[in-house]
């Protein structure tokens, strides 16, 4: 029996309904997985083949439920290639989601901003990508996943960020939009990266989701993803230090919104168009 299988007979046999929507939740934002209804809460410690997670923010649950009348699975809290775990870790969660039936992924993280405009409690949506981590596809090509050589030209669903903007407008909210960079971490970043960044393109920085982002598309998943500003660039922030703690509860306070937005965004989606 192959890991996949292990994994996916394992949850198989714990939950009800194969879930048609995953979410992936960030440091400080797994207060969603609270307004999942009828939840099943599966510890990562008792999945075979899964890791468990050691960053500050991530409680290491998937839970299966129903969110915005859809079957759903949640990771509350990620793994990092920082923890030390490989990339085919990182995101091997990604592909038992596939294998469980599910076709859309959200992902929502806790980033800092590049983008001048943007401060602390923003909302981002992601546009686009700039990775600057070992791509998770390096190795033998899994052909039940994907093609060897992927195509990233299309991998942020522009149908569901129309459909989040809306929602976003009728809760009053304004979302910002623009590219994630991710690096390997866990240092912050450093005044002369923050720039390199800026030269080179990105909005906002982190030191996740795109692992994940890059897998996905690689199964045929539909993808939305959005940031959670809760730190800003030395320069931008009057040389205030970035701090782990205040992250989170940065992130914390943004949740509300988050929550009850991706609430509306997955009630909205046609899953099978």
């Amino acid at each position: 029996m192959n890991t996949y299988t292990e994994t996916l007979q394992y949850l198989q046999s714990r939950i009800k309904n194969a879930p048609q929507v995953g979410i992936i939740l960030g440091s400080g934002l797994g207060d969603l997985a609270n307004q999942i209804q009828s939840p099943t809460v599966i510890p990562y410690a008792q999945i075979p083949n899964f890791c468990t997670s050691t960053a500050i923010g991530h409680k290491g649950n998937l839970i299966f439920g129903t969110l915005g009348g859809k079957s759903v699975v949640a990771m509350q809290g990620r793994f990092h290639y920082y923890e030390g775990y490989t990339m085919q870790q990182v995101t091997f969660p990604v592909r038992i989601m596939k294998l469980l039936g599910v076709q859309t992924l959200f992902v929502s993280n806790a980033a800092g901003a590049v983008n001048p405009q943007f401060r602390v409690g923003d909302l981002m949506v992601i546009t686009d990508h700039i990775n600057l981590q070992p791509n998770p596809l390096i190795g033998p090509n899994d052909d039940q996943f994907g093609v060897r050589f992927l195509d990233m030209t299309t991998t942020y669903s522009k149908r569901i960020r129309a459909i989040a903007i809306q929602q976003a407008q009728e809760m009053g909210l304004t979302l910002k939009q623009g590219v994630y960079l991710a690096n390997t971490g866990p240092c912050y970043e450093t005044p002369a990266e923050y720039k390199y960044y800026a030269t080179i393109g990105a909005d906002a920085t982190g030191m996740s989701t795109i692992p994940e982002v890059i897998v996905a598309h690689h199964c045929g998943l539909e993808i939305f993803g959005m940031s959670v500003i809760t730190n800003q660039a030395n320069e931008l922030s009057d040389n205030h230090l970035n701090d782990g703690d205040e992250v989170v509860a940065v992130a914390n306070k943004a949740s509300q919104h988050l929550t009850t937005l991706f609430a509306r965004i997955i009630q909205q989606v046609d899953i099978n168009q």
